[in-house]
């Protein structure tokens, strides 16, 4: 075989393995869409498959949202009711990780509305969307009830396979206190700092001793624990170092020690007081509460579930 044949094999070949793999790709999502649909509706548009290339073509205000958090592929399709009125959008997006999934639906989310589908999910009269494994479902609703949403997204549901569990990070927040569905994941920037890196971040609630069943809370910022994620013990300590030169520049700051490990205690000039803790390959923080005590014995609590 002469230098130009064997040329021409090889192009033939890579051209017909980079055709197969977005196949393969398109097919998976594919297998994510209905083929046979809740009776009284029908699928009125052809499923289509968005890269990151062509997201912008689909959710062009939206795309770099889920860039950010790790965006593969996505599918979309719409169905409506036979006898008219009625319509579903469908979008499912591949996120390439149950973490990715869970930070784009914890954006999404706009208050606690769980529906008991996926790992999570959230429902009204208008949308119902959950993440599961890798997952992210969106169902739109036009003229439609919760309860048509609902037999949707459980339809969708059963047909997702991946079992991966929830981000561990998740559990390690207390419950008491903890405003539900306000754990947010974010993949970069966490409280606004960069050197924070990716993330998990939780709102809290805490009345007052005297008036326990108080529950206006008008004009007081909110209170957060927060949990920063490195790769290794190392990049933890090198970003608390980073805070306690920060916090020097904008407040009053002194290291301590937390709960026995490495800590920095100061005040932020836009959140208030704050508590910094490394834990292993963790930072752990409490910001805006206004009692320490508050912040001293719920962020104790997270350091102990950290494992």
């Amino acid at each position: 075989m002469t230098k130009l044949s064997r040329l021409i094999l090889i192009c033939f070949v890579i051209g017909l393995s980079i055709p197969g793999k977005v196949f393969s790709e398109t097919e998976t999502m594919n297998s994510l869409v209905p083929a046979k649909t809740p009776d009284g509706w029908v699928a009125t548009e052809t499923p289509q498959v968005f890269t990151k290339e062509t997201l912008f073509e689909h959710i062009n205000g939206q795309a770099d949202l889920f860039l950010q958090y790790g965006f593969e592929r996505s599918i979309s399709t719409a169905y409506e009711k036979e006898s008219g009125g009625e319509r579903i959008d469908l979008d499912v997006y591949d996120m390439g990780d149950v973490v990715n999934a869970f930070g784009i639906f914890s954006r999404f989310r706009q208050d606690d509305h769980s529906a008991g589908i996926g790992l999570d999910a959230y429902l009204d009269d208008r949308y119902a969307f959950f993440y599961k494994g890798k997952y992210f479902v969106i169902l739109q609703g036009t003229d439609t009830s919760a309860s048509s949403l609902k037999q949707f997204a459980e339809m969708m549901d059963s047909r997702i396979s991946d079992t991966s569990p929830p981000p561990r990070e998740i559990r390690y927040f207390p419950t008491i206190g903890l405003k539900l569905g306000s754990i947010e994941y974010y993949p970069e920037g966490l409280m606004g700092r960069q050197f924070l890196g990716r993330g998990f971040k939780a709102t809290y609630v805490v009345t007052e001793p005297e008036d326990p069943n108080r529950e206006d809370r008008t004009g007081r910022p909110d209170s957060n624990l927060f949990i920063a994620a490195f790769d290794n013990p190392a990049q933890a300590e090198s970003a608390l170092k980073t805070f306690k030169e920060t916090l020097s520049e904008r407040g009053n700051v002194a290291p301590e020690p937390q709960h026995g490990f490495d800590a920095v205690k100061g005040e932020d000039a836009y959140r208030g007081k704050l508590i910094i803790v490394q834990k292993g390959r963790y930072l752990a923080g409490a910001v805006g509460f206004e009692r320490e005590e508050d912040a001293e014995s719920l962020l104790g609590e997270l350091i102990n579930r950290i494992e």
